[in-house]
């Protein structure tokens, strides 16, 4: 029995919350740019831009949160770092080309001759389609606890494609938001098109969590767990009901110059993804390695921890303060993309 009482016990818990908080807020801000990214290939020539240039001040700081995330675990829990990141190898090398793929995108089409700019578009979707799918893929096989059967496979390639479904509903909701006119709408479009592939991977993980350990199935349907945990399901539940029917009513809205809710998309959406963070996390813990390494297994010793607890504590509102601040400079509607 671990003695929560001593840093060997506590120190662990810390960082498992630090590193879950920064996951959290990756997928969901990093989450809603890799969207848009998506979605550029659907969009009119006059409307990349503007799409460009609402994702443009916060897109390569929202990485930042992956690499606080990923460099927790290496620190904190260097054990299960080894054993995920050897398991995911070759999805984990997809989704880092991706994220290169589209870094240069991004800077090299503004700079291109008209001819080549298409191709710089073309190159900013493949990438971000390439991180979201690599992402989703690697989620899948973690819950599957690596497993490489055929059905395990299919698994985390639904997984992947609804991932990237929920990534476009993130990033429509943002364009939601962020646009006015024929652009707003063609948004409100898509994100109707990707709610209900969100809502099948949603399902789907939840349907396979409780499959791949008795130990799951147990925390989630013994008494009087399956009473307390009952609001998780049917919040999201409630939610996707929600968005949907905003979504039908949005254009109507949309057509009477009524923009007042056009935040709740968005903030539906990240709410959906919190949810299903929730579940998974608490399905999974204390574990970082499904049944096989928990978090006390995997941890660093207590007086390393105490160190790095130190710069986590500096570096992690540093993050949030620049974060929060460039969101607020840059709060309101996109205008025109320029560079000068």
């Amino acid at each position: 029995m671990t003695d929560l009482t001593q840093p060997a016990g506590w120190m662990p818990l810390v960082f498992l919350a630090l590193m879950g908080i920064s996951m959290l807020v990756y997928v969901i801000l990093d989450g809603y740019d890799l969207g848009v990214g998506v979605l550029l290939r659907r969009a009119d020539d006059a409307d990349k831009d503007t799409m460009i240039a609402s994702i443009g001040p916060f897109w390569d700081a929202n990485e930042t949160w992956l690499v606080l995330g990923v460099g927790l675990l290496l620190v904190a829990f260097p054990i299960a770092h080894g054993v995920i990141l050897t398991q995911l190898y070759l999805p984990v090398a997809l989704m880092l080309a991706g994220l290169i793929l589209r870094g240069v995108a991004f800077d090299f089409r503004v700079k291109a001759r008209a001819h080549h700019k298409p191709w710089w578009n073309r190159a900013f979707y493949a990438g971000s389609l390439l991180a979201a799918f690599s992402q989703g893929l690697m989620l899948g096989l973690y819950i599957t606890g690596f497993q490489h059967g055929w059905l395990d496979l299919a698994f985390a390639v639904v997984v992947g494609l609804c991932l990237v479904a929920g990534y476009c509903l993130l990033g429509a909701g943002w364009l939601i938001m962020k646009t006015s006119g024929s652009l707003q709408r063609r948004a409100m479009y898509w994100a109707r098109r990707s709610l209900w592939l969100t809502g099948i991977g949603v399902a789907a993980i939840s349907l396979v969590t409780p499959m791949v350990s008795q130990r799951i199935f147990d925390k989630w349907f013994s008494l009087p767990n399956i009473i307390l945990l009952a609001p998780i399901p049917l919040v999201t539940v409630a939610l996707f009901i929600l968005i949907d029917r905003l979504l039908r009513r949005l254009p109507a809205m949309h057509d009477r110059g009524n923009d007042r809710w056009c935040w709740v998309p968005f903030a539906g959406t990240a709410v959906i993804f919190l949810m299903a963070f929730n579940g998974l996390a608490y399905s999974i813990f204390p574990y970082l390695v499904v049944d096989r390494i928990d978090i006390w297994q995997a941890a660093s010793a207590p007086e390393s921890l105490g160190v790095i607890l130190v710069g986590a504590a500096v570096v992690l509102p540093t993050i949030l303060g620049y974060t929060v601040y460039a969101y607020r400079v840059f709060w309101g509607k996109a205008t025109d993309l320029h560079y000068y």
